[in-house]
């Protein structure tokens, strides 16, 4: 059955986040569909929509509300039939979403691994004891400070154009970012540095593209059927379902990479006291089929071994 296909007189709405790398991941998804249905690039309209977590970038994101508040505007207009299609960054996302949309096509997934990001230097170990970090996530900071307690770890929302100038003014001598938005943005001249997902387990889903759509929609599952990234799917189903049973939020420290080879797939997972005293992490590997069971098998160990207020936030002192 071949889809109603969207003209540029009809064209497919693709609602975003207005940052330039939530832009970029918007227009390669347009770019994926438009060469998939040999349609012109005007078939297809970006839909920019203002979220909170853009809005307020004064605060941590947990003192403002998680997670959601990069997406709860964009699922909104979704719902409402205002945009056809939603484009997100997926490490972003709740693991849970709204009832009647679904989040079922990926894009090939880009290097999930972080970045160290320094003018003067390329690696961690160069960093002068009592040295300025720069990151406003709660897992690197934990793993920074698992490796370096004696860091001094500030506060650094934005977008990555933004944190970069904070560096560029001497805010802190060094950030993170993900190394997928500096490819995604063609940044090749950011001094940054890969790190090891062993030395540094990247955020679930990080570097993973998804497109969420509204239940029943047929025309549009047909048309994202024809971009969806299969083994990018297996490898999320495994971390997220990893993610939903830890309860995971941007609240906490949390990390975990699933890697396919061959028939079988390979889940890394850790979880972090806020102030990087502790780690406790494991793996499971097995047939892809079974990602799924081995995310909910690893967080119920991790679980079971940190006992009920390993995440408190008087930990952090």
């Amino acid at each position: 059955m071949i889809p109603n296909l969207p003209t540029p007189e009809n064209p497919l709405r693709i609602g975003t986040r207005g940052s330039p790398l939530a832009m970029a991941q918007a227009y390669e998804t347009r770019a994926r569909l438009s060469a998939a249905f040999e349609l012109p690039q005007t078939a297809f309209e970006i839909v920019v929509i203002k979220v909170t977590g853009d809005l307020i970038q004064d605060r941590p994101l947990k003192d403002i509300g998680g997670k959601g508040l990069f997406t709860r505007e964009i699922e909104e207009d979704l719902l409402a039939g205002k945009i056809d299609i939603a484009v997100h960054s997926m490490k972003d996302m709740p693991t849970i979403q709204p009832g009647g949309l679904l989040l079922d096509t990926f894009l090939p997934r880009e290097d999930p691994r972080d970045a160290f990001v320094a003018p003067m230097l390329s690696a961690l170990d160069q960093l002068s004891e009592g040295a300025v970090v720069g990151t406003s996530s709660l897992r690197r900071r934990a793993q920074l400070l698992h490796k370096r307690p004696d860091l001094n770890v500030v506060e650094f929302r934005g977008n990555v154009q933004t944190r970069l100038k904070k560096l560029s003014d001497g805010v802190a001598e060094c950030t993170f970012l993900a190394m997928a938005g500096l490819n995604r943005l063609g940044m090749e001249n950011v001094p940054a540095t890969p790190i090891a997902d062993t030395d540094m387990l990247p955020a679930v889903a990080q570097g993973a593209i998804g497109i969420e759509r509204r239940a029943g929609d047929a025309d549009v599952e047909m048309l994202l059927a024809a971009i969806h990234d299969a083994p990018t799917g297996h490898r999320l189903t495994a971390e997220r379902a990893f993610l939903l049973t830890l309860d995971g939020s941007c609240e906490t420290p949390i990390a975990g990479l699933a890697v396919i080879d061959g028939d079988s797939l390979h889940l890394r997972g850790e979880v972090l006291r806020p102030d990087g005293s502790e780690v406790i992490s494991g793996d499971r590997t097995g047939p892809i089929s079974e990602g799924g069971q081995m995310g909910v098998d690893l967080a119920q160990e991790l679980l079971s071994q940190a006992g009920p207020h390993f995440f408190d936030w008087h930990a952090t002192g």
